[in-house]
């Protein structure tokens, strides 16, 4: 991500609208190019494995869309003279669906119950194409910018739904050869990604966005320790007040306390089109990402030793 904020900055006529490499065209089949990815390296099996757990199931979708999103209220009530696209971009992260891979690797590296993560990390995600813009069209509404909430949903479901269901019924054919593949897909997946967030950063360059200084990436930073700290607590908490088992009680926790920046930055490209602010929309969840991953992955071994 830092080579590609990088290389925005030296290059920015290249990905910025109108530019050599169209982003306005190659941003939305890049979108397609991941969901397409992730619905054919998905295991419908491992899904249905997971399904009966219905406490769990409940506590991660609440601290997934309630729990955040209050949160994400209160940090705008709090930091009310912020600069609108950073106070956007706070409440988009607070409004994104869970991660898929990471809450799942985590959860097996934890000794936690992985077919329940993998149940809840993948219904995250198809409960965020919808939830997450109704979120954002209800508090943007709120503040004076209003969000065409159908247009948008319309939107996600063609470029990111269908590419999804285009991938699982292409499973039958192509699951081995993905399944064999799988690093280099997520080399795809991941360059794609990098390329969305090269073409975002391009536009807020030359629209001067960060002219500001550093007080973004400041607030930002401080939001993302302050959330990721309160939902792994409150999710660990809750999990022990409704008597989950504790590997599922592992799986609430990397489930609820994630969010997606596969599914992030696509998503904003989709909501927020090619507005020279998108950068900044995309600062919070693009520092909570590798956040989540670091306190992440030291946690997964605090609870994987025998207790």
């Amino acid at each position: 991500m830092g080579v590609a904020v990088a290389l925005a900055w030296v290059f920015p006529d290249a990905g910025a609208k109108g530019g050599a490499l169209h982003p306005e065209l190659i941003n939305k089949f890049g979108v397609s190019l991941i969901f397409f990815l992730h619905g054919l390296t998905l295991s419908f099996a491992a899904l249905l494995a997971g399904t009966k757990q219905w406490r769990v199931h409940a506590l991660v979708q609440i601290a997934t869309f309630v729990l955040f999103p209050l949160l994400g209220l209160l940090l705008l009530a709090a930091g009310s003279a912020l600069a609108p696209e950073l106070k956007t971009g706070l409440f988009f992260l607070c409004a994104l669906p869970s991660t898929i891979s990471s809450s799942i690797a985590l959860t097996a590296a934890a000794r936690g119950n992985v077919p329940v993560a993998v149940f809840n990390a993948t219904l995250s995600s198809l409960l965020g194409v919808v939830l997450t813009p109704l979120w954002l069209s209800l508090v943007l509404g709120t503040t004076g910018h209003a969000l065409p909430f159908g247009s948008v949903v319309l939107d996600l479901l063609l470029w990111l739904v269908l590419p999804l269901v285009v991938g699982q019924g292409a499973r039958p054919l192509l699951g081995k050869w993905a399944t064999a593949h799988k690093s280099r897909i997520g080399v795809i997946d991941r360059l794609t990604i990098l390329m969305l967030v090269y073409t975002s950063f391009c536009d807020s360059v030359k629209g001067g966005v960060w002219k500001s200084g550093a007080t973004p990436l400041l607030v930002a930073g401080g939001a993302s320790v302050l959330l990721l700290a309160a939902a792994l607590g409150l999710t660990w908490l809750a999990g022990g007040g409704l008597g989950l088992g504790r590997a599922e009680r592992i799986a609430a926790l990397f489930c609820g306390s994630k969010k997606t920046l596969a599914s992030g930055v696509p998503m904003a490209r989709l909501i927020f089109g090619a507005q020279p602010g998108l950068a900044i929309i995309l600062l919070p969840i693009m520092i909570y990402h590798p956040l989540q991953l670091l306190v992440g992955g030291w946690l997964a071994g605090r609870l994987a030793r025998p207790e």
